[in-house]
């Protein structure tokens, strides 16, 4: 490197401070010309070289799920790269030239002869990667934050659709039930006789009551009894009777029922009464229908409360478990094809704790064991209290943590998870929740076939530990 060149980069702030016996540090690098449009670093390159920025621009930016997130841009004056050299780790960043630059590029080897022999560029790389260290572990709690937001929209939307489908539906076959009631209710007045009417309002009673008190019955029971009543329906010419079959069987009504009845009844009036019975067994299974489907959006809605903490203060006395309930109904769609185990102390005390952290706890840890079984496995939720320490165990039968890379696990940036597909910072964000909000602990064992994540959190908490930012 020429005298230009010292003396131009002396002149950049980190090295203004550099003696004159302190110019090696300058010497060990070089200088490059880097054409706009050029990619600098890729995405998970290794960490090699310390860049300083003499002229042009360089965008730096992340994709996540399928999307570049530019995360800055470093202009004249700035470096880069210090971060990945001190954690001794790969660029988690693709790095561009947007404008055509010229950089100051020291190799590992000289970065670190660098820190060693001049204080005053260490004390202030160290600073600036501490800076933004800080900066970007905030975005990306943030971002944690909104990943847990969609990943429960996701869950919320498609939990919602299905009972607010089958109310819509109910409701617009009510209208048309309701009519043909009308209908039969109209014709039957003209033919039936006051006794008539007594004994057909005491069946459309009993048959009321009987389904309402009816046990549900698996298909193959009920395509048998269904078939026996289109038998009788036949044989007492009954036209169309397969239409009534199966409001009549969802009330248990056999064929000992309907003869009593019939028997009652002159036999003109046996097709309008039978059908005027199914429209009103018709109209009790749609209201239910509706009640049930209304009852589900309730509850999704009460779980979405409960799930944020809605309303609440955000340090009080909670329930974990009403929490993992409320985690689990937002993964719901995520667990249709996973065999969920409880295995809840219902007993374990109530604790002072940020409840809305900690179901962002449960989301990530939970959400990683789906991932971990292949979205079909087991995975079992448990609750139990432990050297005054109430702990939840999330397990999973997948294919668990390599060996060689569980001691990394909560290192930043670090993933198991493909590219672009994690933070590599989500269980960091759930150690500091546990740990600096909560004085908890997380600790995990792992082999093949079985992953245990146990969340400690102590029952009891001092005044220190609930004001910690």
């Amino acid at each position: 490197m020429d005298a230009s060149q010292v003396q131009m980069i002396r002149q950049v702030p980190l090295f203004a401070g550099l003696k004159d016996d302190q110019l090696d540090c300058i010497r060990w690098g070089e200088v490059i010309e880097v054409p706009a449009g050029a990619t600098l670093i890729e995405e998970n390159a290794p960490a090699e070289f310390f860049f300083l920025n003499l002229e042009g621009e360089i965008r730096i930016s992340r994709r996540y799920d399928n999307q570049d997130v530019l995360l800055g841009v470093n202009k004249p004056g700035m470096f880069m790269g210090e971060i990945p050299l001190l954690l001794e780790a790969p660029w988690h960043a693709i790095v561009r030239v947007s404008k055509p630059a010229r950089l100051f590029r020291l190799a590992r080897e000289g970065f670190w002869r660098m820190l060693a022999t001049c204080p005053c560029i260490t004390k202030e790389i160290l600073r600036t990667a501490a800076d933004r260290l800080r900066n970007l572990e905030g975005y990306s709690h943030q971002r944690q934050k909104l990943v847990s937001l969609g990943t429960m929209a996701a869950g919320l939307a498609h939990e919602l659709n299905n009972p607010a489908a089958a109310a819509r539906r109910a409701a617009a076959q009510l209208q048309q039930t309701i009519a043909a009631a009308q209908a039969q209710v109209r014709q039957l007045a003209r033919i039936l006789k006051p006794a008539e009417w007594e004994d057909l309002l005491t069946a459309e009673h009993d048959a009321a009551r009987r389904l309402e008190q009816a046990p549900l019955l698996d298909s193959m029971t009920r395509s048998d009894r269904e078939e026996a009543l289109v038998r009788w329906f036949d044989l007492h010419d009954i036209s169309e009777g397969w239409k009534l079959a199966s409001s009549f069987v969802s009330a248990c009504l056999d064929t000992d029922w309907l003869a009593a009845l019939t028997a009652k009844l002159a036999p003109p009036c046996h097709v309008p009464a039978l059908n005027w019975l199914d429209a009103r067994l018709n109209l009790l299974l749609l209201l239910k229908l509706v009640d049930q489907s209304t009852g589900r959006v309730a509850e999704l809605v009460k779980a979405v409360k409960s799930y944020t903490y809605m309303d609440q203060s955000p340090m009080q006395e909670i329930d974990v478990h009403e929490g993992i309930e409320s985690t689990l109904t937002m993964l719901g769609y995520k667990l249709k094809n996973v065999e969920l185990v409880r295995a809840f102390d219902r007993s374990a005390p109530r604790i002072m704790a940020y409840g809305s952290e900690l179901n962002q706890v449960w989301t990530n840890l939970i959400d990683n064991a789906v991932d971990a079984a292949d979205g079909s496995g087991k995975i079992c939720v448990g609750t139990f209290v432990e050297d005054n320490q109430l702990v939840v165990e999330i397990m999973d039968n997948g294919r668990g943590i390599p060996a060689e890379i569980q001691s990394r696990i909560f290192e930043p940036f670090f993933t198991t998870k493909g590219v672009g597909s994690g933070t590599g910072l989500g269980l960091i964000i759930c150690n500091r929740i546990i740990a600096d909000r909560h004085g908890g602990e997380i600790e995990f064992e792992s082999k093949p076939g079985e992953t245990r994540f146990k969340v400690r959190l102590p029952l009891t908490r001092g005044a220190a530990a609930n004001n910690r930012p």
